[in-house]
């Protein structure tokens, strides 16, 4: 049964069945470790929310996070650029075997013409920065940042390695997106997914909806810090080509420009509002984005090489991470997943129609989740008896 909660040690916010009162407690044991400013986390079933939960300061003002709240959430709105590039594809007007020059043309010159729309979704075009440093404000201006790609040399042989592409994989993602529909990737969004799903998140957030933003309270370290030192690294070159330092969110040129790599804003109820039609099969509440095959082929495993980017052996589905067979994330098979820079994160669980989310302002140094994101999966799968 849901209820209200407002505890003694910590007042939390909003609902939580009985039955998943350890994802509450851990929820919970996040702020009481001081590890927390403010936040949210959901957890669906079957589409149904058992966890709705919400707590803590909007900013360092000490304004309380309501219910409607929403943050940026960084690169866990990548899971969101590809449910739409997935719909083209389940639409027949995208072909993932084909080359990306095919329906941008410009972006065949410079030993690109062999790089192929799955190279996009799996992190493997060799462009994971852009070929020369860009500022925040030139991130705002998509047409300058497609030119700059459509006219870069790779740096590796596309198709043979993954590299994180931090910014880049939404600008691929949102050109071929206007080449092939004519909206723009957050249009689609907003038209295609949000807005039939009743769904809180944006990629672009309209000017009105600004003061509803939860302020980051940003690492001391900067994005481009947290990857290896060498300067000459394909992961230093991609982060030291658009250097964020968290702040840029604050301001309402980066919330209203579409970065769909890393700009999207809302919060883990949204998150799991727009993943449980995937983790349900492609269908929810009668909302359909995609059929089940579609996202059984994003199931498939792509590459599991060495990610030159993070340093690490990521199993790439299309457009998600995917289970790791001797460290998973859930104990499904069928997982689709990514986190955001600073905590945040969603996953989707196939096999038990369950969703998780989380959101957060209180940002950790990394890019690939952290220690609150990894508890409440925990204590969701434990409250099933997984």
């Amino acid at each position: 049964m849901a209820r209200d909660m407002e505890r003694a040690e910590m007042e939390i916010n909003g609902h939580c069945d009985e039955r998943f009162s350890v994802v509450r407690d851990a929820f919970e044991a996040n702020f009481l470790a001081d590890e927390e400013l403010g936040a949210s986390a959901a957890v669906t079933v079957d589409g149904q929310y058992v966890v709705d939960l919400w707590a803590g300061q909007r900013n360092h003002n000490g304004d309380p996070w309501e219910r409607d709240t929403i943050v940026n959430v960084y690169s866990t709105t990548k899971t969101m650029a590809s449910i739409c590039i997935l719909m083209l594809a389940d639409r027949g007007v995208i072909d993932f075997q084909k080359p990306v020059a095919e329906y941008w043309p410009e972006f065949g010159s410079n030993g690109k013409d062999s790089v192929l729309v799955r190279h996009v979704m799996t992190h493997q075009t060799g462009c994971s920065g852009f070929p020369r440093p860009v500022t925040p404000e030139e991130l705002y201006d998509h047409d300058l940042m497609a030119g700059l790609l459509a006219g870069m040399e790779p740096w590796w042989e596309p198709g043979t390695a993954p590299g994180y592409h931090a910014i880049t994989q939404g600008t691929l993602q949102a050109e071929l997106m206007r080449r092939i529909d004519g909206r723009t990737l957050g249009t689609f969004f907003r038209d295609e997914v949000t807005a039939p799903l009743g769904a809180d998140f944006h990629i672009g957030l309209p000017l009105s909806e600004g003061h509803r933003v939860a302020q980051l309270d940003v690492p001391q370290e900067g994005i481009d810090q947290i990857v290896e030192s060498d300067p000459d690294s394909i992961a230093a070159r991609t982060f030291r080509s658009c250097r964020l330092d968290g702040t840029e969110t604050e301001t309402d040129e980066w919330r209203s420009a579409e970065i769909p790599a890393g700009g999207g804003i809302g919060n883990a109820r949204s998150i799991s509002r727009v993943h449980s039609a995937i983790a349900c099969g492609g269908t929810i509440d009668g909302v359909t984005l995609m059929k089940p095959e579609t996202i059984e082929a994003a199931l498939d495993r792509q590459t599991f090489d060495r990610d030159l980017v993070l340093g690490l052996n990521v199993p790439y589905g299309t457009g998600f991470g995917i289970n790791h067979e001797r460290i998973p994330l859930t104990p499904s098979d069928r997982t689709l997943y990514w986190f955001g820079w600073g905590g945040s994160m969603g996953v989707m669980d196939l096999d038990e129609k369950i969703t998780v989310s989380y959101a957060m302002n209180k940002m950790a140094g990394g890019l690939v989740g952290d220690a609150r994101a990894f508890n409440l999966i925990a204590a969701t799968y434990a409250a099933i008896g997984k």
